[in-house]
C-alpha cells in the first residue's frame, strides 16, 4: 500500500442514501479538484460513457433484511403454528411450479427451435442440390442468406424496440439480481415472452448462439412471476402467496428459477444448484438448497417427460436437458495418468483463447456502446451479422474438399454432398451447416477420420471470430454452446495432432475425448465457472469418469484466463456501472474507515414529523433518498438527536397515499388500522411521489413514524474498518447501513454504492466515480 501517499478525505454524493454531492478524489494517492454540489451534477453524464470506471446511480438496491415494525410483529403474533407449517408447504408449491413451467417452456423452445431450423436447412439443402449440378450456387448463397437474416430481422425488432433488456443471455442480468441489485424491468413478463421469441429467432436464423442461456433468465422471470400469485403487467391479481410479496423471499424463489433454467438447459439439476450457488445467490441455508434441487428435478423431469410424448415414446425419460451431448462410454473412452498433463496445457489453452474472446468482446461491446446504441442500427447490425455467418458458412463448405463416405450408420441430419462423390458428403457441412448443438455432438461422437485437420483449423478460427462477433448483438442468445463448439472444435484438432505424433498409441486413437476437454476448457476459459460447470458436464455427458480431467481444466483455464483479464459476465456487469459486490472487500482496504466511505450529511425525519416536510423531501429530485434514518430528541434537553429507527421511501409513500395522519387518526375513530398486506399489495411498483396528492390543509399535519420504522436497524460505530461493514452489509444483505457516534447520533449512512465504488486495480486500491444516469 506504497503507492496510497494519503488518506482520502471522505466525499459525499447524492446517493441512495442521504446525501449531499461531491467529485470523488481516486485513491491512488493523487485527488481531483474538488467542485460545487451543482457543478458536480451538472459536470456529471447524463449516459453512460464508454468506462468501466464509473458506477451507476440509477440501480437500487433489493432490502433483503425484514423490516421489524410494530406491523410486522403484531401479524407475526396473530399467525398459528399451522399458518406457519402452510407458508412452508406453499413455498416447496411455488417450487413445484417455477420446475414445472420452466421446463414447459424449453420444451416449447426445443420443438419450435427444431421444427423452423429443420424446414430452413432442408429447403436450402434441396436448392444447394438442384443448383450443384447446373451451376448457379450464388441463388443457393443468396436464399440462406435471406432466411437467416429474416429470423435475425424478427427476433432483433423484437428485442431493440420493445424489450432492450432481453438482448444477450442475461446471465449477467440475473447474476445482478441475486447479488442484490435491482436491475430495472429484468423479471418482467414482457422480457420473458420476448426472451423465448428472440432466442427462437436468433437460433434459426443460423448466428452462432445458443439457447442455453436465456433458459437461465426465463426461469428466473417465470419463478418471479410465480412466487408473487399476481401479475403487474398484465393487471391481474391471483389473491395468492400474498406473504411472498417481498425482496426476501422473490430473491430466493428467483434463485430456484435460475437452477431450474440450468437444468432444463442442460440437464443438469445438482448443476443448477450449484450454478446458484457459485454465480448468484448470496444467501443460502439448508432448506432452500433442497427446495432449489426439488425445482430443478421437476423442471428436468417436465422436459424429459413432454419431450417423450413428442417423439412419440412416452414415458421414456432419456433426452436429459434441450442439449444432449450422448453418452461417453467409460470402455471406450478410458484415460491413462499420462494423459493428465496434457488435459493441463489443453486448459491453459483454454483459458488464452477464452481471455482472448473476452478483450476482443470488451472492445466491441465499446465500440457499441459509442456508436451503435439506436434501435434502428442495431437491428441493421444484427441482420448483417446473420449475412456474413451464412456467406462465411457457405464460401467455408463450398471450397472445402473435405469429403467423407455416407455410412448407414451415419446420424448427419442434413448431409451436403456438393461436389463430393455419390455417398460421399461434405464433411465441413457437417459442423456449419447444423444448428450448434447437433455439430458439438458430432464433434464428440463421430468416430476418428470422420474430419480432417484442415476443416477443423478453419472452422475453429471462423466461429470463434463469428461467435465474439454475435456477443452483444441486440438479440436474445446465450454463448455456453458456442464456447462448447470452438472448444470441441479445436480440442478434436489437438487429439488428431496427438494420433499422428504417435500412431501406434491406441489411447489416441478417439479424438472425441479431446473434444470434451476442449470444450469444457473454452467454456471455463470464457465465463470462469469452475464447481458447477464441471457437475453441468459431468451431469450432460453422463460420465462420472471424467470428472476429475474436466476439473482440472476448468480450475487451469480460471486460472490462466483471470491472469490476463476477468469472465466475460463481470466485463458487461462492469460496462454496465452495476454496483455489484464481490464475496470480500478488495484486499489492503483495513485502513478504510465507515466515516471515510459513507455517504454524509444525511436528510433525517422526526419519529413525529410535519407531513409538508416528508412531502418535500420525497419530491426533491436532486437527492433521491430512498432510506431515512428516524431520529428522537428527548423534550427539554441540549441532548443530540438520537437514532431511534429506519424508513424507506417506498413505506413513506403508502403512508402518504392512505393519509396515515394523527389528526384523521383523531376524527375518525372507525378508520381501518393499515396492516402489512397494505404495503405487500404496493410492491413491487410503488407509485412516483408525484402521483399522490396532498391538500394544504394536509401538510399541515403530522404524521407519527413510529408504528412504521425498522426500530432496530443495523448500525456501526464511525471507526469501523471497511472490510467489517463490507462483511456486514453483504452477508445480511442490507440496503442501509446507518453509521453512528459515541452517543447513537447519526453521522452518516452506508449503501451498496459506497462499498461498490473501492476495487483493486492495477496500481492498488482505486475508486470509482459515481454517474448519474
Amino acid at each position: 500500500m506504497a503507492n496510497i501517499t494519503k488518506k482520502v478525505s471522505w466525499s459525499s454524493r447524492p446517493d441512495e442514501s442521504g446525501s449531499a454531492g461531491d467529485a470523488t478524489p481516486l485513491l491512488n494517492g493523487s485527488e481531483q479538484p474538488r467542485y460545487s454540489r451543482q457543478d458536480s451534477l451538472r459536470g456529471r453524464p447524463k449516459e453512460i460513457p464508454h468506462n468501466e470506471k464509473l458506477l451507476s446511480l440509477k440501480f437500487e438496491s433489493l432490502d433483503y433484511d425484514n423490516i421489524e415494525n410494530q406491523l410486522f410483529l403484531e401479524e407475526e403474533r396473530r399467525m398459528s403454528p399451522m399458518n406457519f407449517r402452510c407458508l412452508e408447504i406453499s413455498r416447496w408449491v411455488v417450487c413445484g411450479l417455477i420446475g414445472f413451467l420452466t421446463g414447459l417452456i424449453a420444451c416449447s423452445i426445443d420443438i419450435i427451435v427444431e421444427k423452423l431450423a429443420g424446414y430452413k436447412y432442408q429447403a436450402v439443402k434441396e436448392n444447394i442440390e438442384k443448383f450443384t449440378e447446373g451451376g448457379g450456387l450464388s441463388v443457393s448463397l443468396i436464399l440462406w442468406a435471406v432466411l437467416n437474416s429474416s429470423f435475425v430481422m424478427v427476433g432483433s425488432i423484437t428485442v431493440a424496440f420493445f424489450e432492450p433488456i432481453a438482448a444477450g443471455s442475461g446471465i449477467p442480468q440475473i447474476k445482478c439480481y441475486l447479488n442484490g441489485v435491482k436491475i430495472p424491468r429484468v423479471v418482467r413478463l414482457k422480457t420473458l415472452m420476448v426472451k423465448v421469441f428472440g432466442v427462437i429467432c436468433s437460433v434459426v436464423g443460423g448466428l452462432a448462439v445458443g439457447k442455453e442461456g436465456p433458459m437461465i433468465h426465463s426461469g428466473a422471470v417465470v419463478a418471479a412471476g410465480v412466487s408473487q400469485g399476481r401479475s403487474t403487467s398484465l393487471k391481474r391479481d391471483f389473491k395468492m402467496f400474498e406473504y411472498f410479496r417481498r425482496d426476501t423471499e422473490k430473491r430466493d424463489f428467483v434463485s430456484a428459477g435460475a437452477a431450474a433454467g440450468v437444468s432444463a438447459a442442460f440437464g443438469a439439476p445438482v448443476g443448477g444448484v450449484l450454478f446458484s450457488l457459485e454465480e448468484g445467490a448470496s444467501f443460502w441455508n439448508q432448506m432452500l438448497t433442497w427446495r432449489i434441487f426439488f425445482a430443478s428435478m421437476i423442471s428436468t423431469f417436465t422436459l424429459n417427460f413432454v419431450l417423450s410424448v413428442y417423439h412419440k415414446t412416452p414415458g421414456q425419460l432419456s433426452s436429459p436437458g434441450l442439449i444432449n451431448f450422448g453418452r461417453f462410454d467409460s470402455d471406450t473412452m478410458a484415460y491413462d495418468l499420462y494423459e493428465v498433463p496434457l488435459f493441463i496445457i489443453m486448459g491453459a489453452i483454454g483459458g488464452v483463447l477464452g481471455a482472448l474472446f473476452n478483450i476482443l468482446n470488451y472492445w466491441l461491446t465499446i465500440f457499441r456502446i459509442r456508436y451503435v446504441h439506436r434501435p434502428c442500427l442495431q437491428v441493421m447490425e444484427a441482420m448483417l451479422v446473420a449475412a456474413v455467418t451464412a456467406t462465411v458458412s457457405f464460401t467455408m463448405i463450398y471450397f472445402s474438399n473435405d469429403c467423407q463416405p455416407l455410412d448407414t450408420d451415419q446420424t448427419e441430419e442434413y448431409p451436403l454432398q456438393f461436389f463430393c462423390a455419390d455417398g460421399e458428403y461434405n464433411s465441413m457441412a457437417t459442423a456449419f451447416f447444423n444448428t450448434p448443438e447437433r455439430s458439438v455432438r458430432s464433434l464428440f461422437h463421430n468416430q476418428a477420420g470422420t474430419y480432417n485437420p484442415l476443416t477443423l483449423g478453419l472452422f475453429t478460427l471462423t466461429y470463434f471470430l463469428l461467435a465474439c462477433w454475435t456477443y452483444g448483438l441486440a438479440v436474445s442468445a446465450g454463448v455456453f454452446i458456442p464456447s462448447l463448439l470452438i472448444g470441441a472444435a479445436w480440442g478434436r484438432l489437438f487429439g488428431i495432432m496427438l494420433a499422428t505424433i504417435t500412431p501406434n498409441n491406441p489411447v489416441w486413437a478417439d479424438p472425441g475425448k479431446y473434444a470434451l476437454i476442449g470444450a469444457a476448457a473454452q467454456l471455463g476459459g470464457i465465463v470462469r465457472m469452475t464447481l458447477s460447470l464441471t457437475v453441468i458436464m459431468m451431469e450432460a455427458t453422463g460420465n462420472v469418469t471424467y470428472g476429475f480431467p474436466i476439473m482440472l481444466v476448468l480450475m487451469t483455464a480460471k486460472i490462466v484466463g483471470d491472469y490476463f483479464v476477468e469472465g466475460l459476465y463481470d466485463i458487461h456487469i462492469k460496462l454496465q456501472s452495476v454496483p455489484f459486490l464481490h464475496w470480500e472487500a478488495p484486499a489492503t482496504s483495513h485502513w478504510l474507515t465507515a466515516r471515510e466511505v459513507m455517504s454524509s450529511p444525511v436528510t433525517c425525519l422526526n419519529r413525529i414529523e410535519k407531513v409538508g416536510t416528508i412531502v418535500d423531501i420525497l419530491s426533491n429530485t436532486s437527492t433521491n433518498h430512498n432510506g431515512f434514518p428516524v431520529v428522537v430528541q428527548i423534550t427539554g434537553s441540549d441532548e443530540p438527536e438520537k437514532l431511534c429507527g429506519l424508513i424507506l421511501r417506498s413505506q413513506l409513500i403508502v403512508l402518504l397515499k392512505h393519509k396515515v395522519f394523527m389528526e384523521l387518526a383523531r376524527s375518525r375513530l372507525t378508520r381501518r388500522k393499515l396492516q402489512l398486506k397494505d404495503f405487500r399489495d404496493a410492491y413491487p411498483r410503488f407509485p412516483p411521489i408525484q402521483s399522490i396528492h396532498v391538500s394544504q390543509d394536509e401538510r399541515e399535519c403530522m404524521m407519527d413514524l413510529t408504528e412504521f420504522m425498522n426500530p432496530t436497524p443495523y448500525t456501526v460505530p464511525q471507526d469501523t474498518s471497511l472490510p467489517r461493514v463490507f462483511k456486514l452489509f453483504r452477508a445480511l444483505g442490507l440496503r442501509h447501513l446507518v453509521v453512528v457516534d459515541d452517543e447513537n447520533g447519526v453521522v452518516g449512512l452506508v449503501t451498496r454504492k459506497d462499498l461498490a465504488r473501492y476495487h483493486m486495480g492495477k496500481h492498488g486500491l482505486e475508486e470509482l466515480q459515481l454517474a448519474q444516469t
